[in-house]
């Protein structure tokens, strides 16, 4: 279980990279040493002590690190005062969002722990932070593992417990030897880095939430990503073992009547469902996901969407099958539901069909009662299909007037309750205007 995220500071917190670089050939220049941006770019994630200790390795000088280094924070801290770190956009956003849904934060940085202190105060993110560890702490900076260990060991957390957001190779490699995994952060400010170490590779924070967080940690150790809950169910992604139990749903003839992708044999559906899962999940991050019971963690079907020709256009799809035992309920309609809100306002799909059977008369009102409308009738495997279609645009519309309706059936009972003489005047002045005849 996801319980902390482990933050680098320079390029992933703050844009400083460039200004750091530019510090270090300033410099230098004191020195007599003209350093170029691309020999400065291979200490990005390194400490300056490290990054100190090579320059004079390399140019023979004749200075100690110490020296070194205290020119380099003057020359830094002028150019900080006249230009300032500048924030990496929307990574705020994600801190807040992590620190409402209960995660841990630290930040391992290669910089002093009282720089990451000052620019973190300065950036109103100090307050989110549980430990800040600098490069000072530890004997050998990134790619040794120690910072993160050390963060691991103050959050009071093991490897697996945490995921390192990092912008530099050296990070990456760190916390690959600290065997946490890593998420990469591509800034283009950070210069040329090999990020495949990690496991996912973002361009930018916007629209990074815990949601995606949590999901790309449970991708790296292999475990099932929870999409989204309604009032009774959970919906996520399932498991190889879930399939045992979709298996014994499938065989129920009523089920399966209107269902064209269920082989005959167990272990045929448990191969294709490994495949799903790396080809499918993962890559697309979506697919047909298992509806689970809230409250007893059942297992009583399958709802998503999916990508599908349909009427020789690539379509992405509605799709939901639920144990017979469990219809008549609402469970269709509620997880539906919610598919549809995750797919608009999460991943930002605009448009979503189903194609459904002319005999099916169950999803044919379902797919009413959610906002599709009838496009035409087509072929789909050799069947007489009816294709719904709802768009961003439309569900947002119905989701609008199912709202309203839900608002007026609310009044429409106190004010029931008002006119049998219990006392709701309280709700009365609210909900009186809704209704023109009362």
């Amino acid at each position: 279980m996801l319980k902390a995220v482990i933050f680098d500071m320079d390029g992933v917190l703050v844009d400083s990279e460039p200004l750091n670089l530019q510090a270090l050939i300033n410099t230098l220049k004191e020195f007599d040493v003209d350093l170029t941006l691309d020999y400065c770019s291979q200490f990005i994630g390194v400490c300056v002590a490290d990054t100190m200790e090579q320059i004079i390795n390399d140019y023979n000088l004749n200075v100690s690190i110490d020296e070194l280094k205290h020119a380099n924070k003057l020359t830094q801290r002028k150019m900080v005062k006249e230009e300032g770190y500048p924030p990496i956009p929307f990574v705020k956003t994600l801190i807040q969002d992590l620190y409402r849904n209960g995660i841990k934060m630290a930040v391992a940085s290669s910089s002093s722990e009282s720089d990451v202190k000052r620019i973190t105060k300065m950036l109103g993110l100090n307050k989110y932070f549980d430990v800040i560890v600098g490069g000072d702490a530890v004997e050998h900076s990134k790619p040794d593992p120690a910072i993160f260990n050390l963060a691991l060991k103050e959050l009071g957390l093991s490897a697996s417990q945490a995921i390192v957001i990092e912008d530099s190779m050296n990070g990456t490699i760190a916390a690959e030897n600290a065997q946490i995994k890593s998420i990469g952060f591509l800034n283009p400010n950070s210069g040329n880095q090999d990020l495949s170490r990690s496991c996912v590779l973002i361009e930018s924070f916007q629209d990074i939430d815990y949601h995606f967080i949590d999901s790309e940690y449970r991708r790296a150790y292999d475990l099932p990503v929870e999409i989204t809950k309604t009032k009774r169910l959970v919906i996520r992604e399932l498991t190889v073992d879930d399939i045992k139990i979709m298996y014994q749903i499938y065989q129920d003839p009523k089920v399966k009547e209107f269902i064209d992708d269920i082989d005959n044999y167990l272990q045929t559906e448990i191969d294709k469902h490994k495949a799903y899962i790396k080809n499918v999940y993962s890559f697309f991050g979506y697919g047909l996901w298992g509806v689970f019971k809230k409250d007893s963690n059942e297992l009583i079907g399958r709802c998503g969407i999916q990508n599908r020709t349909i009427d020789e256009r690539m379509e992405i799809e509605l799709g939901y099958l639920l144990d017979g035992n469990h219809w008549g309920m609402g469970y269709a309609l509620e997880c539906t539901k919610a598919v549809l809100s995750y797919a608009f306002e999460y991943l930002g799909i605009q448009r979503i069909v189903a194609s459904i059977d002319t005999r099916n008369v169950r999803s044919i009102g379902l797919a009413k009662k959610i906002g599709m409308d009838l496009e035409k009738e087509i072929t789909d495997n050799n069947h007489q299909c009816y294709l719904y279609v709802i768009t961003k645009e439309s569900y947002y519309k119905y989701a609008e007037k199912d709202m309203a309706a839900k608002r007026t059936e609310t009044a429409r009972k106190v004010l029931e309750k008002y006119d049998s003489g219990v006392d709701a005047t309280v709700y009365m002045k609210r909900y009186r205007r809704l209704f023109k005849d009362k």
